[in-house]
């Protein structure tokens, strides 16, 4: 006995379905998108719920003349150091990169069903699924063996990551964490104050006293820079990131972005300030007076790249680590954002396409895939290669970890 139902797209574009009790929601879901010619979707019943594509028609409780939303969602892609997790838009994950560092999920694939939120430590990846529920995987001492407090691991609305460790928060405000101890996977001499948490804030490094009304703090290594409004305040091994030689400079700090070894805080009046050590972008004075109305900066582990309001990208720093773009400048105008791997900067301009430059091993060079890369809509990055979203869903990747997509290429073609 077959039955027909409506399905409808968020936009308003519908199509009749006919589709037999006996067969499974997935063939209900495929026929749709082929209908209303779009990609992987979420497949949702009139009350909101996402409907489980490995049930029966049957057994999904559909009735013929009910009324069902396709929901088609751009495709998010996360990183560890050296491996990407891809969530499509029917909520299923696809993997590639180093198998230590998450590239292989293989082991829990089989529940990778309905994901909501990925997070990851440098080796790790934590999902939250649709019930609440969390999987891992990746080095097992980085977080990627959960099994101690998986017990734990329900109704959880919130993810943060360490380097080596996580911390869930659950929908009864109580926080759950696992990983490497000394990155913040016990958290069990406090737990008892873990109540009624409302956000968790990571980080990598060591803390600072006197810090008020700060407004934001960004990690390095071993030290951090917190933004106040008006100054910056530093620590770190040996004194290394001491920002005391420009305190006076920092007043009305908007942004603060870092390098591996150096800081670089963009000022109010669109100016920037930099302090760290000098060959790893701490000393900017090479470009300092072109370092005007600046609107964004990225980093590489040793070089920064500032986009300024004209679109146009100012770089200094390590020149193997992406200091030195003098070779693609007449590229770098109309740019809209910019991600730095390792080594290399990625600038998305505005027709879309990429211009890339630093490491040509771990992606600087992106000429074997320059003709794929048209309407990107997000960059994402490891440690050595890039991904691309694009337009239509499909994802581009390239770099050092791009022969580990192969595998996966066609899956990432027809998102």
């Amino acid at each position: 006995m077959s039955i027909t139902v409506e399905v409808r797209l968020l936009s308003g574009k519908t199509a009749a379905v006919q589709v037999g009790l006996e067969e499974t929601v997935a063939t209900l879901k495929h026929r749709a998108q082929t209908e209303l010619g779009v990609g992987k979707g979420r497949l949702l019943d009139s009350s909101g719920s996402i409907l489980d594509a490995c049930v029966l028609v049957e057994h999904a409780g559909l009735k013929n003349g009910d009324s069902l939303t396709l929901h088609v969602s751009r495709v998010h892609i996360h990183s560890t150091a050296k491996a990407f997790a891809a969530i499509l838009s029917d909520g299923s994950v696809v993997t590639w990169g180093a198998p230590r560092f998450g590239g292989d999920s293989r082991a829990v694939q089989d529940q990778m069903r309905n994901v909501q939120q990925i997070r990851a430590t440098l080796r790790v990846f934590a999902a939250i699924l649709g019930d609440g529920s969390v999987l891992t995987w990746g080095d097992a001492e980085s977080g990627g063996d959960s099994s101690a407090v998986q017990h734990q691991l329900n109704n959880v609305q919130q993810i943060q990551a360490t380097r080596r460790a996580f911390a869930a928060i659950l929908c009864d405000g109580s926080v759950v964490t696992w990983g490497a101890a000394l990155y913040g996977g016990d958290s069990s001499s406090v737990q008892h104050q873990l109540r009624s948490v409302q956000q968790i804030q990571a980080s990598s490094g060591s803390g600072m006293d006197q810090l008020n009304n700060v407004q934001q703090i960004q990690a390095l290594p071993s030290a951090f820079a917190a933004v106040d409004g008006s100054a910056v305040a530093s620590g770190g091994l040996h004194g290394g990131y001491d920002s005391s030689n420009v305190q006076d400079q920092l007043q009305n700090v908007k942004q603060i972005q870092a390098a591996d070894r150096a800081f670089a805080a963009i000022l109010g009046d669109g100016s920037v300030v930099t302090w760290g050590y000098a060959e790893d972008g701490g000393d900017s004075s090479a470009v300092q007076h072109q370092l005007n109305n600046v609107q964004q900066i990225q980093a590489t582990r040793r070089a920064f790249a500032a986009i300024l309001c004209d679109g146009s990208v100012v770089t200094w720093g390590a020149a193997f680590s992406g200091g030195d773009s003098s070779a693609v400048q007449h590229q770098l105008t109309n740019v809209q954002k910019i991600q730095g791997n390792g080594s290399v900067f990625a600038a998305v301009v505005g027709d879309g396409s990429v211009v890339t430059w630093g490491a040509a091993g771990a992606g600087g060079d992106s000429r074997a895939v320059q003709h794929q890369l048209k309407k990107v809509q997000h960059v994402q990055a490891i440690e050595d290669a890039f991904a691309a979203v694009l337009g239509d869903g499909s994802v581009v990747v390239w770099g050092d970890a791009a022969r580990a997509s192969g595998a996966v290429q066609e899956q990432l073609r027809s998102v």
